[in-house]
């Protein structure tokens, strides 16, 4: 057996087996989008471990582009509750966790990927593959890097090549920080239902003024503000309900 092999299977995490699942589904259909918090406090511990948690949101190449930003100044808090159009989730919320997508890390994730691995040393392979998956997401200068990867996979198409999703420009690049950072958000929120803390995504927010109040440059987008804390008796404003799934499911 190779040392890799070996190493791999040194490393190997069976499935657990013992997994709830009426539990898992109870933090699922429970979790609402609540408008009205009350004042109790999320304790320390608690939005600690759902922030780690929403650290383990699965993401493209381990590139982790986001960043959570826990709005905890009285001034910033204020001026974020203005930026989320003072919705009553936001005003009541004990805490404002602001999820930001990212593009301007490519290169020190990929980085880190090499330095932190697993084994005593990340392989050769691995090694190539982080030099190179950061220019799969840049877009260079002027978008001259986006237009020739725009050229290349037309010719290359031509050809029935099979070829992965690229950024051929800056909008390609945030869409594609944007969706891994919107899988972490749903991370976040079921773990704060687990805890027994409810939360309300909101995407209704002025983005140019929450980029203001956090310093954010060009390359970070806010992609929502989590308000966070305890469901008041009338925070659920209506019954959920869904359309039939036959319009969203459709096996071939």
């Amino acid at each position: 057996m190779s040392q890799n092999n070996a190493e791999k299977k040194r490393y190997y995490e069976p499935a657990p087996q013992d997994i709830d699942v009426e539990n898992f589904k109870k933090v699922v259909t429970s979790r609402r989008s609540v408008r009205k918090f009350t004042d109790k406090a999320i304790p320390t511990e608690v939005l600690d471990d759902c922030l780690d948690l929403a650290l383990l949101a699965p993401n493209s190449s381990n590139l982790q582009p986001w960043t959570f930003y826990v709005v905890q100044s009285v001034a910033k808090k204020k001026q974020l509750v203005k930026a989320c159009l003072n919705q009553l989730a936001a005003k009541t919320a004990s805490e404002l966790i602001v999820c930001v997508a990212r593009t301007d890390r490519l290169d020190e994730m990929a980085k880190k990927n090499i330095s932190e691995f697993p084994f005593p040393e990340a392989p050769a392979t691995v090694q190539k593959y982080y030099r190179f998956i950061p220019y799969n997401y840049k877009t260079g200068y002027f978008n001259a890097l986006g237009n020739f990867k725009k050229v290349a996979f037309k010719v290359a198409r031509q050809f029935d090549k099979q070829l992965p999703v690229t950024a051929f420009n800056p909008a390609d690049a945030k869409l594609w920080a944007s969706k891994t950072t919107a899988l972490a958000c749903e991370n976040l929120v079921l773990a704060l239902r687990a805890y027994d803390f409810d939360s309300c995504m909101m995407e209704g927010f002025d983005e140019p003024l929450v980029c203001k109040i956090l310093k954010l440059n060009d390359q970070q987008y806010p992609v929502m503000v989590i308000a966070a804390g305890e469901r008041a008796e009338d925070g659920v404003f209506f019954p959920q309900y869904r359309f039939d799934r036959n319009l969203f499911i459709q096996k071939i």
